[in-house]
């Protein structure tokens, strides 16, 4: 069997110090306190502070404090937000702004789960990587393709453990996968496609710039939602049109805005793309290109199809990766049984040998037809199995020697890649040629200025 393509990530010494329970369990050290390098605390406490309570946010709290974190900071920009989960934590300190928390609490400070909208997930968690804090950060991992780039170089070099909130990645279907690819089942794999039913019923795009505003609640604090972005009115819900009465920026719908989030290939991609990712090692690709109808930037377009190259690597050969969205679908695959459709969301893998719908955000690995699937004996166990996703992450934040299956060692080079497709839909039909070395494209200037962002004054990365 071929190896390339071995579970990704950075190598991770156990990190930090050690800490204790003193004063008969009534305080809590935090864990640099006591102990050296590589030691469990005695305690075996993990300090956490939470940046972003609502939403998607609520569950990442519920799922860390069932695997043993200790809530000690909880932040939101939404005073009702957070008023509503303090009561379960009547100890941990309250904070509107991540910022003040991580220069007050450093020391107090084990780790940080960052589940904001996309638009400070980078600056969040690089502010908590440079103090040496271990890192959980909801997908994409970042809004922009340097931010991953920064994202990753700074975790790589202050060895923090860290894991992008994929949560299909520590499901049982992706090394089923990447068993079933590198044996050959299917053949030489030369293309992928993946797809996903966003933004269709999710949100409202494309869509311009409101021309009223309202005003900003007490309870927000619309500065600090803003974040690094240039400042803007707040309007609450769209007063007319198809969204009449639905939430304009908070909450949810900032995804489908580009200063704040990443579109349907921001949403979806981590967990869709994921399973070629992985079973491929794909790497950086070579150029991309996309097909979308017009729009103004202002959002994202209603639709799109996205393209990229990725050269071979190790035992396999190029390959061409597709994304479908905003109802875009791959041609039906005419193994698919009759009566079933591929989904709302998916990864298929074409070999020259069959196909084959990858596992992961969406189950477990299946070659088509159903009739040769139950036929087909399943290659041997090579890969390891997760022992849960984000159980993984505070193992490994204790000082477990796992390393987490989506460290941004894996999931920021994915991210940096996937993210290249937000630019290319701004250039529909052009082929953008790609220097991962150099973080720009090699044949349109222009494009490299949507890489990044000019951060407003104290949010720089």
């Amino acid at each position: 069997m071929s190896q390339w393509g071995k579970r990704g990530g950075i190598s991770r010494r156990e990190f930090l110090d050690g800490a204790a329970v003193v004063a008969a369990g009534l305080a809590v050290l935090p864990r640099h306190v006591l102990g050296g390098e590589g030691h469990a605390p005695p305690s075996n406490t993990l300090n956490v502070a939470k940046i972003g309570c609502g939403g998607m946010g609520g569950g990442d709290l519920n799922k860390v404090v069932e695997c043993g974190a200790n809530i000690v900071g909880l932040c939101d920009v939404d005073e009702g937000v957070l008023n509503g989960v303090s009561g379960r934590f009547p100890r941990a300190k309250r904070y509107r702004d991540f910022r003040k928390m991580l220069d007050e609490m450093e020391k107090d400070l084990d780790a940080v789960v960052v589940s904001t909208p996309d638009v400070t997930h980078a600056i969040a968690s690089i502010w908590a990587v440079k103090r040496g804090k271990h890192v959980y950060c909801q997908k994409p991992l970042t809004r922009t393709v340097k931010e991953a780039r920064l994202l990753t170089e700074a975790a790589r070099k202050h060895k923090v453990a860290t894991q992008m909130g994929n949560q299909g990645h520590g499901g049982g279907g992706l090394p089923a996968t990447a068993e079933f690819v590198r044996a050959g089942v299917i053949g030489a794999i030369k293309e992928a496609h993946t797809w996903s039913d966003r933004p269709r019923k999710w949100w409202p795009q494309p869509v311009s710039r409101p021309s009223y505003t309202d005003a900003v609640p007490k309870r927000l604090d619309w500065d600090l939602w803003l974040g690094p972005m240039p400042k803007r009115p707040f309007v609450d819900k769209w007063r007319e049109g198809p969204s009449k009465g639905k939430p304009v920026y908070h909450h949810h719908n900032w995804r489908g805005w580009w200063d704040f989030g990443a579109g349907a290939l921001g949403d979806m991609a981590c967990h869709n793309m994921d399973p070629a990712f992985f079973a491929l090692d794909l790497g950086a690709p070579t150029w991309v290109r996309a097909t979308a109808p017009e729009f103004d930037r202002a959002s994202f377009p209603a639709w799109s199809v996205i393209e990229w190259a990725f050269p071979a690597k190790g035992g396999r050969p190029a390959v061409q990766v597709f994304w479908h969205d905003g109802g875009k679908l791959p041609p039906r695959p005419e193994e698919l049984e009759q009566g079933r459709n591929l989904g709302d969301n998916g990864c298929l893998f074409i070999g020259d040998k069959g196909k084959m719908m990858g596992g992961g955000w969406a189950g477990f690995c299946r070659i088509l037809p159903e009739s040769r699937m139950k036929e087909t004996k399943a290659p041997p166990r090579t890969l390891p199995r997760s022992i849960g996703h984000y159980k993984e992450w505070v193992e490994a934040s204790k000082g477990a020697k796992t390393v987490p299956g989506s460290n941004f060692g894996y999931s920021g080079p994915m991210t940096e890649a996937i993210l290249l497709g937000n630019v290319a839909v701004c250039y529909p039909g052009q082929k953008l040629l790609w220097d991962a070395e150099k973080l720009a494209f090699t044949n349109n200037a222009e494009a490299n200025g949507l890489l990044h962002y000019e951060c407003r004054k104290g949010w720089e990365l």
